[in-house]
């Protein structure tokens, strides 16, 4: 999920209200307008299009694909714990508009598999931005949009600060959140720790044990949890759990939260871009930031702003939790059509 600290802010934090009066002296008080229905579109569709088979170096990876074949491409990347679902009702409206998009399902997700059985099964941040860049390449995809929440944006934004040749213009739900080991090893307050409880949990063999027994419930908790104003329903959260049946899906979730917190560690290869990333890296490319209720104080966008050097602009999502894409279909999609335009 998002960072840490993040995250911890967002629970210490709680929701915020807010109240709109409009009045002039003199005169009979307006009403406000009425503010725009972010939700409008979500759960219109059930279907993300043909699903189909790639070479991503290490795995094989599954992406489902809608539009025309000649149009711009823009690449989705889903969270944990969803999966490419997030985006069911967002890539009909890209596709409509022309572009060729691509929803992949990421290393320990639905039919995405490893080449060997004897590859570690690692979910290091810059290992699944990897596999993404290698399913470019194998499609011959030179340069995409891309767009993602959650680890899909920790991605996004990864490829966007050390493949910029790559990226045609990102969207990026909470910003940049790149993960930094040094920075995870700080504490938070009491009550922003609570908020990262499952983190601990997969510290531990009981938490790996847990996790394998009850991927399906907890899950969902965690939906509930980083959503709570999303009435989703059980045919909507049951379409995505098929995901968490990838028998590596344990074993990847594990090793990400434990390598963050340096718990366990990365391979070799991919030290140099961890390395680029830690030094502080930036993006260069037109991007559209969104924050939303999970963000807690950091909707706001103000911690990561000088992150983003090119064209820039930040959207808050007032009223809408952490799976931003699919609560908020309509909205991310013309955030992804406005970046593109840039």
């Amino acid at each position: 999920m998002i960072s840490r600290r993040r995250f911890g802010q967002a629970f210490a934090a709680g929701l915020a209200a807010t109240s709109l009066a409009a009045c002039s002296s003199g005169s009979t008080a307006v009403a406000p307008a009425a503010a725009p229905d972010l939700r409008a579109g979500s759960g219109e569709h059930t279907s993300l299009g043909e699903l189909k088979h790639a070479d991503a170096g290490v795995v094989t990876m599954a992406y489902h694909e809608s539009g025309p074949a000649g149009g711009p491409p823009v690449v989705l990347l889903h969270g944990w714990p969803y999966d490419p679902y997030s985006y069911v009702d967002v890539a009909p409206i890209l596709a409509g508009a022309g572009y060729r998009v691509i929803v992949p399902y990421l290393r320990g997700y639905g039919p995405t598999a490893f080449k060997s059985a004897t590859a570690v099964r690692n979910g290091q941040q810059t290992a699944v931005a990897l596999d993404v860049v290698a399913l470019l390449d194998t499609l011959k995809i030179g340069k995409a949009v891309f767009g993602g929440y959650d680890w899909g944006g920790r991605t996004a934004d990864i490829i966007a600060a050390l493949w910029p040749e790559r990226c045609q213009a990102l969207v990026a739900v909470s910003g940049y959140i790149v993960t930094n080991l040094a920075a995870n090893q700080k504490p938070l307050a009491p009550a922003a720790e609570l908020g990262w409880w499952y983190q601990y949990y997969f510290a531990t063999e009981r938490g790996r044990a847990g996790y394998a027994a009850n991927r399906h419930d907890f899950n969902k908790l965690i939906w509930k949890t980083a959503s709570p104003a999303w009435n989703f329903d059980d045919a909507t959260y049951d379409r995505s759990a098929t995901a968490f049946d990838n028998p590596d899906h344990v074993a990847i979730v594990i090793h990400n939260y434990r390598w963050r917190l340096s718990l366990a560690p990365g391979e070799p290869q991919y030290e140099a871009y961890e390395q680029k990333l830690a030094a502080g890296a930036t993006i260069g490319v037109p991007s559209i930031t969104i924050g939303s209720d999970f963000d807690g104080a950091a909707k706001d966008g103000k911690a990561y702003r000088a992150k983003f050097t090119g064209k820039y602009e930040h959207r808050v999502f007032d009223g809408i939790g952490h799976n931003v894409p699919q609560e908020a279909p309509r909205p991310f999609a013309q955030a992804i059509l406005d970046a593109s335009r840039r």
